[in-house]
């Protein structure tokens, strides 16, 4: 686990905690539209037919 992956596990904690449920609402969104941006960044990636 990177140093990134750990500020980004606290800030959500700390940030749920003083915001309570609507906090984690928001995550899920973000969540969700990180993981939609990345899926599309593959199927596009895959389609242009080049590789890394």
């Amino acid at each position: 686990m990177n140093l990134q992956t750990v500020v980004n596990v606290v800030t959500a904690v700390l940030v749920t905690r003083v915001f309570g449920s609507d906090a984690i609402a928001l995550l899920r969104r973000a969540a969700a539209m990180g993981v939609r941006v990345g899926v599309s960044e593959l199927h596009r990636n895959n389609h242009e037919g080049g590789e890394r």
